[in-house]
């Protein structure tokens, strides 16, 4: 399994990140994408990844559209230019760089966030990161949420579908998956699809075409049953491809193998591939 989304850079993960990326590989995830939250933070991140490379640790340089309001005016700059977004993203991957292998994969966390403040600027950094990814020739890395009337919009203009990417712990229900498969993109699912009641990921999980799936934890958070109220590990991915394989009809073996080919497809530069047990 690949674990297509997890924040292990933070501080959540301080005081036991060696053991928690151990309890990932010993569960049979060899393979973690670990996408950043705001600039500031990219250096942390690029040292997670050159220490943690050996285990399968990747990266994608971003900006979240949840810590828009917090953000320093030094990082909100970065919206301000392609090419400086660019140059940002492509010194921090330098400075992560362990035995010539890039670990960046990505472009993000990056998207538009309905309950976050400050829609504008939400925005202008999405349309600078969807520019940058395309510049760069790199797939992006989409947190979507309570605004799918308006992403799928900008995401049309901004020729997302050059460079594809990754609908991450999808939130759209199973009518918009046409949408955002026309996009290019592929869907990634957390926890909530092992929640009771949880209908709507679930049955979103169901439909999306086979080699548009993937899995994650989104850790720390969205912990899955019977982890959920903890904090989320990558370890814990296994019940969520448990869950999604239960209501597909398949081995979870089977969906396994399946959701680390389209992680790999989706994300091309991932080198060397995860070893699978």
């Amino acid at each position: 399994m690949i674990d297509s989304h997890c924040h292990l850079d933070i501080s959540a993960f301080a005081l036991d990140r060696a053991a928690v990326i151990a309890r990932a590989t010993a569960a049979g995830v060899p393979g973690m994408l670990v996408p950043a939250i705001r600039p500031d933070t990219w250096p942390a991140l690029g040292n997670v990844a050159a220490e943690f490379a050996g285990a399968g640790v990747r990266v994608a340089f971003g900006v979240h559209p949840q810590i828009v309001p917090e953000l320093a005016p030094h990082e909100t700059t970065l919206s301000a230019s392609v090419d400086a977004f660019c140059a940002a993203v492509v010194a921090a991957d330098a400075a992560a760089v362990q035995g010539g292998a890039s670990p960046m994969v990505a472009i993000g966390e990056c998207g538009l966030d309905g309950g976050t403040a400050q829609p504008e600027l939400q925005e202008q950094l999405f349309r600078v990161q969807l520019r940058a990814a395309r510049q760069l020739r790199l797939p992006v890395v989409v947190h979507v949420l309570r605004a799918h009337h308006r992403a799928p919009v900008i995401m049309r203009e901004e020729r997302v579908h050059e460079v594809g990417g990754i609908m991450h712990s999808y939130s759209g229900g199973p009518d918009l998956v046409p949408v955002y498969r026309d996009l290019g993109l592929a869907f990634s699912f957390a926890g909530p699809v092992t929640f009771a009641g949880s209908r709507r990921p679930l049955g979103a999980a169901v439909v999306v075409p086979d080699d548009l799936l993937l899995i994650e934890t989104d850790a720390p958070d969205q912990a899955p049953v019977p982890h959920r109220g903890t904090r989320s590990e990558p370890a814990h991915v296994v019940h969520t491809l448990a869950a999604i394989a239960h209501a597909r009809g398949v081995a979870p073996a089977t969906l396994a193998a399946l959701t680390v080919a389209n992680t790999l497809r989706v994300l091309p530069a991932w080198s060397p591939a995860p070893r699978i047990a």
